[in-house]
């Protein structure tokens, strides 16, 4: 759950460092800076490429994980507030546990539903009291994103591969960013000029925020129940309201405290003291011991 953890909560600082250095008007090369270093970066580490089946999922999961979701989100994060843009993202639990007990039979559990109303509740009131004005077409990308990579998510889950995690989680991050450069380079022609704060900007959010962050969050699905991963993805907008007040200098108001209060309470309800990680639920019953054995 820890390592999980660490995903969302660098996922909600990417709308503080999008909205403040890198380039707005470039959204398809901005998710391109964004996934193409950290996937070449991932297959280095790795040195192994996909094989049979694997080729077209890992384009596909790409796509939906990573590459479509940074341009969408690329848009919220510049026409939305940081803590607005974040917590959208919230909604994500239910509808990971809606396709998860669709597609890997994962029922939610009462915890589990409990935890995610109460998050929901908490990003309710982050949301509607925010201080300033909501762009529609921002909400609309950020919704998209959430339910597209949600879906991806559960894909994932259920399309495991037995190679090792850096390496099935390098294919779809370097998948995703050398379709993205194509598309780029078609519809927004040469890459923006940048100056030193944006590749700082563009070097966080691709090494941390992306190669460091989908590692850790394709280690959750592999080892949590789609829902639980969802609901520790509650700490995006937490992070991202946080920093947002801290960072970008936004106006947090007392009903969002209350907000941020009920999604720290929600993920407590969902995870702590909650079910086994489904690969340790799942694991066959060990043979019994031997006498020495059970002596040391």
């Amino acid at each position: 759950m820890l390592v999980t953890a660490f995903a969302p909560v660098v996922w909600g600082s990417t709308y503080v460092v999008t909205h403040a250095y890198l380039p707005a008007d470039s959204p398809l090369w901005g998710a391109t800076l964004r996934a193409l270093p950290a996937g070449l970066v991932l297959l280095l580490i790795a040195r192994r490429l996909p094989r049979g089946h694997w080729w077209w999922r890992s384009i596909l999961l790409g796509v939906l994980n990573i590459g479509a979701f940074f341009v969408l989100l690329y848009i919220a994060a510049q026409t939305l507030p940081s803590g607005v843009a974040s917590s959208i993202m919230a909604a994500a639990p239910v509808v990971m546990m809606l396709m998860a007990w669709a597609l890997v039979s994962e029922r939610p559990t009462v915890r589990a539903l409990v935890g995610a109303a109460t998050g929901i509740l908490g990003v309710t009131l982050i949301v509607s009291m925010a201080a300033t004005a909501v762009d529609p077409w921002g909400v609309a990308a950020s919704v998209t994103a959430m339910v597209m990579s949600s879906f991806g998510f559960v894909l994932t889950k259920r399309w495991r591969s037995d190679a090792p995690l850096v390496a099935s989680t390098a294919w779809q991050v370097s998948s995703a960013g050398l379709l993205l450069l194509v598309v780029a380079l078609a519809v927004e022609g040469a890459p923006p000029a940048l100056d030193g704060a944006a590749v700082a900007g563009f070097a966080y959010v691709s090494l941390a925020a992306t190669a460091l962050a989908f590692v850790a969050w394709f280690a959750g699905l592999a080892r949590l129940r789609a829902g639980t991963v969802g609901i520790i993805g509650l700490l995006n907008p937490v992070s991202g309201v946080a920093l947002g007040a801290l960072v970008a200098g936004e106006r947090l108001t007392g009903a969002q405290l209350v907000g941020i209060a009920a999604v720290v309470a929600g993920i407590a309800v969902a995870t702590v003291g909650g079910r086994r990680p489904v690969a340790e639920a799942a694991s066959t019953v060990a043979p019994p011991t031997l006498p020495h054995e059970r002596a040391a």
